[in-house]
Protein backbone atom coordinates (compact mmCIF):
# COMPACT_ATOMS: atom_id res chain seq x y z
CA UNK A 1 0.00 0.00 0.00
CA UNK A 2 2.84 2.39 0.89
CA UNK A 3 4.55 1.65 -2.46
CA UNK A 4 1.35 2.45 -4.34
CA UNK A 5 1.01 5.77 -2.52
CA UNK A 6 4.61 6.69 -3.37
CA UNK A 7 3.98 5.97 -7.06
CA UNK A 8 0.80 8.06 -7.00
CA UNK A 9 2.68 10.96 -5.40
CA UNK A 10 5.40 10.77 -8.06
CA UNK A 11 2.85 10.80 -10.87
CA UNK A 12 0.72 13.57 -9.36
CA UNK A 13 2.69 16.66 -8.35
CA UNK A 14 1.61 20.32 -8.22
CA UNK A 15 -1.91 19.19 -9.11
CA UNK A 16 -0.64 17.64 -12.35
CA UNK A 17 -1.08 14.02 -13.41
CA UNK A 18 2.07 13.45 -15.44
CA UNK A 19 0.99 10.02 -16.68
CA UNK A 20 -2.19 11.47 -18.19
CA UNK A 21 -0.28 14.32 -19.86
CA UNK A 22 2.30 11.92 -21.30
CA UNK A 23 -0.40 9.63 -22.64
CA UNK A 24 -2.30 12.53 -24.22
CA UNK A 25 0.69 14.11 -25.95
CA UNK A 26 1.78 10.79 -27.40
CA UNK A 27 -1.51 10.71 -29.30
CA UNK A 28 -2.37 12.56 -32.50
CA UNK A 29 -2.75 16.29 -31.81
CA UNK A 30 -6.50 16.11 -32.53
CA UNK A 31 -6.83 14.36 -29.16
CA UNK A 32 -4.90 17.02 -27.23
CA UNK A 33 -6.59 19.40 -24.81
CA UNK A 34 -7.70 22.75 -26.17
CA UNK A 35 -4.99 25.33 -26.77
CA UNK A 36 -5.33 28.60 -24.86
CA UNK A 37 -4.93 31.61 -27.16
CA UNK A 38 -6.51 35.05 -27.30
CA UNK A 39 -9.75 35.62 -29.18
CA UNK A 40 -9.30 35.92 -32.92
CA UNK A 41 -5.91 34.18 -33.04
CA UNK A 42 -5.54 31.65 -35.83
CA UNK A 43 -2.80 29.15 -35.15
CA UNK A 44 -1.30 25.89 -36.32
CA UNK A 45 -0.63 23.15 -33.79
CA UNK A 46 2.99 22.48 -32.86
CA UNK A 47 4.59 19.19 -33.85
CA UNK A 48 7.57 17.35 -35.25
CA UNK A 49 9.39 18.79 -38.23
CA UNK A 50 8.95 17.16 -41.64
CA UNK A 51 11.69 14.94 -43.04
CA UNK A 52 12.46 17.56 -45.70
CA UNK A 53 12.27 21.37 -45.50
CA UNK A 54 9.98 23.15 -47.97
CA UNK A 55 11.76 24.50 -51.05
CA UNK A 56 10.16 26.99 -53.49
CA UNK A 57 9.44 26.06 -57.10
CA UNK A 58 11.77 28.82 -58.33
CA UNK A 59 14.75 27.42 -56.43
CA UNK A 60 14.35 23.65 -56.03
CA UNK A 61 16.51 21.47 -53.81
CA UNK A 62 19.57 19.56 -54.94
CA UNK A 63 22.31 18.12 -52.77
CA UNK A 64 25.01 19.72 -54.90
CA UNK A 65 23.34 23.13 -54.57
CA UNK A 66 23.26 22.76 -50.78
CA UNK A 67 26.98 21.92 -50.77
CA UNK A 68 27.79 24.91 -52.99
CA UNK A 69 25.68 27.15 -50.77
CA UNK A 70 27.48 25.85 -47.69
CA UNK A 71 30.85 26.64 -49.27
CA UNK A 72 29.72 30.17 -50.15
CA UNK A 73 28.16 30.67 -46.70
CA UNK A 74 31.53 29.96 -45.09
CA UNK A 75 33.71 31.81 -47.62
CA UNK A 76 35.00 35.31 -46.62
CA UNK A 77 35.71 36.03 -50.30
CA UNK A 78 32.16 37.38 -50.48
CA UNK A 79 33.27 40.35 -48.37
CA UNK A 80 35.38 43.28 -49.53
CA UNK A 81 38.02 42.55 -46.87
CA UNK A 82 38.19 38.80 -47.56
CA UNK A 83 37.73 38.37 -43.80
CA UNK A 84 33.99 38.15 -43.17
CA UNK A 85 31.68 35.31 -44.21
CA UNK A 86 27.99 34.70 -43.60
CA UNK A 87 29.13 32.18 -40.98
CA UNK A 88 30.95 34.94 -39.08
CA UNK A 89 27.60 36.04 -37.65
CA UNK A 90 25.75 32.74 -38.08
CA UNK A 91 27.88 30.14 -36.37
CA UNK A 92 26.66 26.52 -36.07
CA UNK A 93 27.97 26.37 -32.47
CA UNK A 94 25.65 29.22 -31.51
CA UNK A 95 22.55 27.80 -33.20
CA UNK A 96 23.49 29.77 -36.35
CA UNK A 97 23.57 33.05 -34.43
CA UNK A 98 26.79 34.42 -32.96
CA UNK A 99 26.27 34.72 -29.21
CA UNK A 100 26.66 38.51 -29.16
CA UNK A 101 24.21 41.31 -28.49
CA UNK A 102 25.33 42.92 -31.73
CA UNK A 103 27.69 41.53 -34.34
CA UNK A 104 30.97 42.95 -35.57
CA UNK A 105 31.28 43.48 -39.31
CA UNK A 106 33.51 45.34 -41.76
CA UNK A 107 36.35 47.18 -39.99
CA UNK A 108 34.84 46.05 -36.68
CA UNK A 109 31.72 48.11 -37.28
CA UNK A 110 28.99 47.16 -34.82
CA UNK A 111 25.65 46.05 -36.23
CA UNK A 112 22.35 47.62 -35.25
CA UNK A 113 20.49 44.43 -34.31
CA UNK A 114 21.16 41.00 -32.88
CA UNK A 115 22.01 38.41 -35.53
CA UNK A 116 19.00 36.09 -35.77
CA UNK A 117 19.57 32.39 -36.25
CA UNK A 118 19.28 31.30 -39.88
CA UNK A 119 18.17 27.83 -38.82
CA UNK A 120 14.54 27.27 -39.86
CA UNK A 121 15.03 29.65 -42.80
CA UNK A 122 12.88 27.38 -44.97
CA UNK A 123 9.79 28.52 -43.05
CA UNK A 124 8.10 31.86 -43.63
CA UNK A 125 8.69 34.18 -46.55
CA UNK A 126 9.85 37.66 -45.48
CA UNK A 127 13.24 37.77 -43.74
CA UNK A 128 15.10 39.85 -41.14
CA UNK A 129 13.66 41.16 -37.88
CA UNK A 130 11.71 43.78 -39.84
CA UNK A 131 10.86 41.65 -42.89
CA UNK A 132 12.61 43.96 -45.32
CA UNK A 133 13.70 41.05 -47.56
CA UNK A 134 10.79 39.68 -49.58
CA UNK A 135 12.32 36.19 -49.62
CA UNK A 136 15.41 34.22 -48.64
CA UNK A 137 17.18 34.76 -51.95
CA UNK A 138 16.91 38.54 -51.49
CA UNK A 139 18.05 38.23 -47.89
CA UNK A 140 21.16 36.27 -48.89
CA UNK A 141 22.63 39.24 -50.77
CA UNK A 142 21.79 42.04 -48.34
CA UNK A 143 24.58 41.33 -45.80
CA UNK A 144 27.11 41.35 -48.65
CA UNK A 145 25.98 44.85 -49.62
CA UNK A 146 25.57 46.24 -46.09
CA UNK A 147 28.44 48.63 -45.26
CA UNK A 148 28.40 47.50 -41.62
CA UNK A 149 28.58 43.83 -42.52
CA UNK A 150 30.49 42.57 -45.57
CA UNK A 151 30.69 45.96 -47.30
CA UNK A 152 30.84 44.63 -50.84
CA UNK A 153 28.84 44.81 -54.03
CA UNK A 154 27.19 41.46 -54.95
CA UNK A 155 28.08 41.98 -58.62
CA UNK A 156 31.71 42.52 -57.62
CA UNK A 157 31.56 39.41 -55.46
CA UNK A 158 30.31 37.44 -58.46
CA UNK A 159 33.11 38.87 -60.59
CA UNK A 160 35.64 37.79 -57.96
CA UNK A 161 34.29 34.22 -57.98
CA UNK A 162 34.37 34.15 -61.79
CA UNK A 163 38.17 34.37 -61.50
CA UNK A 164 38.33 31.22 -59.35
CA UNK A 165 38.39 28.03 -61.41
CA UNK A 166 36.99 25.85 -58.61
CA UNK A 167 33.88 27.99 -58.34
CA UNK A 168 33.39 28.05 -62.11
CA UNK A 169 33.38 24.23 -62.11
CA UNK A 170 30.98 24.02 -59.16
CA UNK A 171 28.51 26.54 -60.60
CA UNK A 172 28.64 24.68 -63.92
CA UNK A 173 27.75 21.44 -62.14
CA UNK A 174 24.90 22.97 -60.13
CA UNK A 175 23.38 25.52 -62.50
CA UNK A 176 24.72 24.46 -65.91
CA UNK A 177 26.53 27.76 -66.38
CA UNK A 178 30.14 28.78 -65.81
CA UNK A 179 29.06 32.42 -65.64
CA UNK A 180 28.59 33.19 -61.96
CA UNK A 181 26.01 35.87 -61.15
CA UNK A 182 24.77 37.36 -57.91
CA UNK A 183 21.40 35.71 -58.54
CA UNK A 184 23.00 32.26 -58.66
CA UNK A 185 25.04 33.03 -55.54
CA UNK A 186 21.81 33.96 -53.77
CA UNK A 187 20.06 30.77 -54.89
CA UNK A 188 22.89 28.57 -53.65
CA UNK A 189 23.16 30.28 -50.24
CA UNK A 190 19.37 30.27 -49.80
CA UNK A 191 19.22 26.56 -50.58
CA UNK A 192 21.84 25.83 -47.94
CA UNK A 193 20.06 28.01 -45.39
CA UNK A 194 16.79 26.18 -46.06
CA UNK A 195 18.53 22.90 -45.29
CA UNK A 196 19.28 24.07 -41.73
CA UNK A 197 16.31 22.36 -40.13
CA UNK A 198 17.24 20.72 -36.78
CA UNK A 199 14.77 17.84 -36.85
CA UNK A 200 16.27 15.47 -34.30
CA UNK A 201 15.54 17.38 -31.09
CA UNK A 202 14.17 15.51 -28.09
CA UNK A 203 10.84 17.21 -28.69
CA UNK A 204 10.74 15.85 -32.24
CA UNK A 205 11.67 12.37 -31.05
CA UNK A 206 8.85 12.49 -28.50
CA UNK A 207 6.39 13.70 -31.13
CA UNK A 208 7.40 10.73 -33.30
CA UNK A 209 6.53 8.29 -30.53
CA UNK A 210 9.60 7.99 -28.30
CA UNK A 211 7.79 8.11 -24.96
CA UNK A 212 11.02 8.45 -22.98
CA UNK A 213 12.46 11.39 -24.93
CA UNK A 214 10.90 13.94 -22.55
CA UNK A 215 10.82 13.96 -18.75
CA UNK A 216 7.64 14.55 -16.76
CA UNK A 217 8.77 18.11 -16.07
CA UNK A 218 9.33 18.80 -19.78
CA UNK A 219 5.94 17.39 -20.75
CA UNK A 220 4.35 19.60 -18.11
CA UNK A 221 6.23 22.51 -19.67
CA UNK A 222 4.85 21.54 -23.08
CA UNK A 223 1.35 21.64 -21.64
CA UNK A 224 1.95 25.01 -19.99
CA UNK A 225 3.32 26.32 -23.31
CA UNK A 226 0.05 25.38 -25.06
CA UNK A 227 -2.25 26.59 -22.29
CA UNK A 228 -1.59 28.87 -19.32
CA UNK A 229 1.50 30.58 -20.76
CA UNK A 230 -0.40 31.48 -23.97
CA UNK A 231 2.81 31.03 -26.00
CA UNK A 232 0.79 29.70 -28.93
CA UNK A 233 -0.50 33.22 -29.59
CA UNK A 234 2.70 33.79 -31.55
CA UNK A 235 4.87 30.66 -31.38
CA UNK A 236 2.93 27.97 -33.19
CA UNK A 237 3.24 25.48 -36.04
CA UNK A 238 6.21 23.16 -36.52
CA UNK A 239 8.51 26.18 -36.79
CA UNK A 240 7.22 27.65 -33.49
CA UNK A 241 6.60 31.01 -35.18
CA UNK A 242 3.51 32.67 -36.64
CA UNK A 243 5.85 34.57 -39.03
CA UNK A 244 4.08 37.80 -38.03
CA UNK A 245 5.23 41.04 -36.38
CA UNK A 246 4.49 42.09 -32.80
CA UNK A 247 5.46 44.94 -30.48
CA UNK A 248 6.73 43.56 -27.16
CA UNK A 249 7.27 46.98 -25.62
CA UNK A 250 10.98 47.04 -26.44
CA UNK A 251 11.02 49.97 -28.88
CA UNK A 252 12.82 52.30 -26.42
CA UNK A 253 11.08 55.19 -28.14
CA UNK A 254 13.05 58.42 -27.77
CA UNK A 255 15.80 56.63 -25.82
CA UNK A 256 19.25 55.14 -26.41
CA UNK A 257 18.14 51.81 -27.90
CA UNK A 258 15.27 53.17 -30.02
CA UNK A 259 14.34 50.89 -32.92
CA UNK A 260 11.06 51.37 -34.77
CA UNK A 261 11.19 47.90 -36.30
CA UNK A 262 8.75 46.99 -39.05
CA UNK A 263 7.64 50.62 -39.36
CA UNK A 264 10.97 51.49 -41.01
CA UNK A 265 9.92 49.19 -43.87
CA UNK A 266 6.18 49.80 -44.18
CA UNK A 267 5.79 53.36 -42.77
CA UNK A 268 2.55 52.09 -41.23
CA UNK A 269 2.10 53.57 -37.73
CA UNK A 270 0.61 50.25 -36.61
CA UNK A 271 4.02 48.66 -37.21
CA UNK A 272 6.03 50.94 -34.92
CA UNK A 273 8.15 48.74 -32.68
CA UNK A 274 6.95 45.51 -34.24
CA UNK A 275 9.47 42.73 -34.91
CA UNK A 276 9.10 39.33 -36.50
CA UNK A 277 8.39 36.36 -34.26
CA UNK A 278 11.53 34.19 -34.23
CA UNK A 279 11.41 30.42 -34.25
CA UNK A 280 12.02 28.83 -30.87
CA UNK A 281 13.96 25.96 -32.42
CA UNK A 282 17.52 25.79 -30.97
CA UNK A 283 16.56 28.51 -28.48
CA UNK A 284 18.92 27.22 -25.79
CA UNK A 285 21.84 27.91 -28.17
CA UNK A 286 20.83 31.30 -29.58
CA UNK A 287 21.22 33.70 -26.65
CA UNK A 288 21.24 36.64 -26.16
CA UNK A 289 17.64 37.22 -27.13
CA UNK A 290 15.33 39.73 -28.83
CA UNK A 291 16.13 42.06 -31.72
CA UNK A 292 18.54 44.07 -29.56
CA UNK A 293 20.12 41.15 -27.70
CA UNK A 294 19.37 42.77 -24.35
CA UNK A 295 18.16 39.56 -22.69
CA UNK A 296 21.19 37.42 -21.77
CA UNK A 297 19.29 34.33 -20.65
CA UNK A 298 16.07 32.46 -21.25
CA UNK A 299 14.72 32.76 -17.72
CA UNK A 300 14.88 36.54 -17.93
CA UNK A 301 12.62 36.50 -20.99
CA UNK A 302 10.18 34.10 -19.31
CA UNK A 303 10.01 36.37 -16.27
CA UNK A 304 9.28 39.35 -18.52
CA UNK A 305 6.49 37.50 -20.34
CA UNK A 306 5.09 36.34 -17.02
CA UNK A 307 4.88 39.96 -15.91
CA UNK A 308 3.10 40.92 -19.14
CA UNK A 309 6.17 42.34 -20.89
CA UNK A 310 6.53 46.12 -21.13
CA UNK A 311 3.82 48.75 -21.66
CA UNK A 312 5.58 52.13 -21.74
CA UNK A 313 3.50 55.26 -21.22
CA UNK A 314 4.05 58.50 -23.16
CA UNK A 315 5.45 61.48 -21.31
CA UNK A 316 3.87 64.94 -21.61
CA UNK A 317 5.72 65.64 -24.87
CA UNK A 318 4.65 62.32 -26.41
CA UNK A 319 0.92 62.23 -25.64
CA UNK A 320 -0.08 63.41 -29.10
CA UNK A 321 2.73 61.67 -30.95
CA UNK A 322 1.18 59.32 -33.56
CA UNK A 323 4.38 57.24 -33.61
CA UNK A 324 4.39 56.46 -29.90
CA UNK A 325 4.51 52.64 -29.93
CA UNK A 326 1.71 50.49 -28.55
CA UNK A 327 2.55 47.15 -26.98
CA UNK A 328 0.66 44.18 -28.43
CA UNK A 329 -2.63 43.47 -26.64
CA UNK A 330 -1.68 39.78 -26.68
CA UNK A 331 0.67 40.44 -23.78
CA UNK A 332 -0.79 40.27 -20.29
CA UNK A 333 0.26 38.97 -16.88
CA UNK A 334 0.37 35.17 -16.84
CA UNK A 335 0.71 34.49 -13.10
CA UNK A 336 2.89 31.44 -13.63
CA UNK A 337 4.43 29.98 -10.47
CA UNK A 338 8.17 29.41 -10.16
CA UNK A 339 7.57 25.69 -10.66
CA UNK A 340 5.60 26.36 -13.83
CA UNK A 341 8.34 28.66 -15.13
CA UNK A 342 10.89 25.94 -14.41
CA UNK A 343 8.84 23.43 -16.38
CA UNK A 344 8.31 25.84 -19.29
CA UNK A 345 12.03 26.60 -19.48
CA UNK A 346 12.82 22.89 -19.36
CA UNK A 347 10.45 22.24 -22.29
CA UNK A 348 11.91 25.05 -24.41
CA UNK A 349 15.35 23.52 -23.98
CA UNK A 350 14.11 20.30 -25.61
CA UNK A 351 13.70 22.21 -28.90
Amino acid sequence: MKKILIILCINFVFGVNFDELREMYLKDSKYWSKTLVDDGIEYEEIGALPSMPPYPYYNPYSESKVELGKKLFNDPKLSSSNQIACASCHDREFGFGDGRKLSYGHNRALGKRNSPSVAMSAFGIEKFWDGRAKNLEEQALMPILDEREMAFDPDSAAKKLNNIEEYKILFKEVFGSEIITKELIAKAIATYERSLMPQNSRFDRFMRGNSKALSDKEIWGLHIFRTKARCMNCHNGVSFSDQKYHNLGLTYYGRKYEDLGRYLVTKDVNDVGAFKTPSLRLISQTKPYMHNGLFPNLRGILNAYNAGMFHPKPNDNQKDDPLFPKTSPLLHKLNLTNEELDALEAFLKTL
